[in-house]
């Protein structure tokens, strides 16, 4: 997939994302950093929204799939994500996840042969001095839109 596209279709393509502001900051195979912006996410604490931070979080899971899947071949479900509260933020908020080209052929072939593929992302979600302010540890899958391969 065409990666700007890409990364207007998630900055845009869900309205409630849109409305928080998350930017995609860099997007290619295997790698993806994510912002979320303090402005107009804040709460009644002045700290960031825990909603604010929980879509950050969850959001690269979709975005690795883009810049590493063939979208044709499969789709992608986030079974669960844990967000894991650590300092408020108060200001912007970042996350930076990947996955490396080992195992996203890996994930391809069990998905073409099974069906499906799960995998586990975790983050760390920073302010721009570095502080982390939350860690998350999503399940997502990605399944294929054809049945699984038969075994010869």
């Amino acid at each position: 997939m065409d990666l700007e596209l890409a990364k207007k279709m998630l900055q845009t393509g869900i309205k409630f994302v849109a409305n928080s502001g998350l930017q995609v900051v860099e997007l290619r195979r295997g790698y993806v950093k994510c912002l979320m912006p303090y402005a107009g996410n804040g709460n009644h604490i002045g700290t960031m929204y825990a909603g604010a931070l929980f879509t950050l979080a969850e959001i690269p899971g979709g975005a690795l799939f883009l810049s590493s899947f063939d979208a044709g071949k499969f789709y992608p479900i986030v079974k669960e994500l844990d967000l894991k509260f650590l300092k408020p933020a108060k200001g912007d908020v970042t996350v930076e996840i990947g996955l490396d080209d080992i195992h996203i052929a890996s994930l391809s072939a069990e998905a073409a042969a099974k069906g499906k593929a799960e995998f586990i992302l975790e983050g760390q979600l920073k302010t721009a001095d570095g502080t982390v302010v939350a860690e998350s540890r999503g399940v997502y899958q990605i399944r294929s839109t054809l049945p699984p391969a038969k075994a010869a």
